[in-house]
């Protein structure tokens, strides 16, 4: 369930011919030199940081006329890089609203979304989920966006009063990447979780957001692997949790879920770089998982 927050990315761009596409961005921390490819069949992943932009042209060839795009654009962003704020995503859904509206495309912001996710699997080598990408193409301001991962992918949009809450967003400094062994590993135990509640007698169980705290306590299964599997399905919880908290106005409620997650990330995920830390001086502000529109 992340939400809005007031930083943006932009493009400006005009449409040309044949299959030239040309790019420059005057974002800190991006190579300002201007960038060429080949907008067609032909496109394939670089080693710069346009390929967030390649990959979402290679996604979008199939609804362009001729299967080609031509365009000179420039990218400004005020997104930190490398800050947890979902940079890659904003870039990528920046590239897509400027193809839809240049060759006057219709797409469901859900659609654009797994688009620009396809994008970071196939020419970004991170084999992301889809939160940061639909943020980014569905939020709206002054509400958090409750999303199931599960196909058909369905949204609520969930009100955060903007007048009762104010939210801190902090710098930790901590670097992370996907692109490393440690989220496929997480992957694998938690669909290898899945398996084994299925095997104990719960064939519904899909995912992990199928399943029950009790009905992974009764299926067999390595201890750490359990661990990761009680993380996700838990964490589930808090987020559905979180949204009942949230519509009833109870914040510190909601604060104390994210604490659980926070502890729960680290003891039981183990995930690199969870943070170590306690928040409860925070009080009853609204600590949750941050994007950008």
């Amino acid at each position: 369930m992340p939400f809005a927050i007031e930083r943006c990315t932009v493009i400006a761009a005009r449409r040309g011919t044949g299959t030239r596409c040309a790019i420059v961005s005057a974002s800190d921390g991006l190579d300002p030199r201007p960038r060429v490819f080949a907008g067609d069949a032909s496109l394939v992943p670089c080693d710069d940081w346009t390929n967030y932009v390649r990959g979402v042209v290679a996604q979008y060839l199939p609804s362009l006329p001729g299967r080609a795009c031509a365009f000179e654009a420039a990218v400004v962003s005020d997104v930190p890089l490398g800050g947890g704020l979902s940079s890659s995503a904003s870039l990528e859904v920046a590239a897509a609203t400027m193809l839809e509206a240049m060759y006057s495309l219709t797409v469901p912001p859900t659609e654009k979304a797994l688009r620009c996710q396809k994008c970071e699997h196939t020419f970004c080598d991170t084999p992301c989920g889809i939160m940061d990408q639909f943020i980014s193409a569905c939020a709206k301001q002054g509400h958090a966006l409750l999303i199931d991962c599960r196909a058909p992918y369905p949204t609520e949009l969930v009100p955060i009063p903007t007048g009762d809450v104010t939210v801190v967003i902090a710098n930790s400094n901590v670097k992370h990447k996907l692109s490393g062994s440690e989220y496929p590993d997480r992957v694998r135990q938690c669909k290898e979780a899945a398996a084994a509640i299925r095997a104990s007698g719960h064939p519904g169980v899909r995912f992990l957001r199928d399943a029950s705290l009790e009905q992974l306590e009764g299926a067999a299964m390595p201890t750490t692997t359990r661990k990761r599997a009680r993380h996700g399905i838990s964490e589930d919880m808090r987020t559905l949790q979180a949204k009942e908290a949230l519509l009833a106005a109870d914040y510190a409620r909601v604060g104390q879920l994210m604490l659980e997650s926070h502890r729960s990330l680290r003891d039981e995920y183990q995930a690199p770089a969870a943070p170590d830390v306690d928040l409860a001086c925070l009080g009853p502000a609204v600590p949750v998982k941050t994007s950008h529109p």
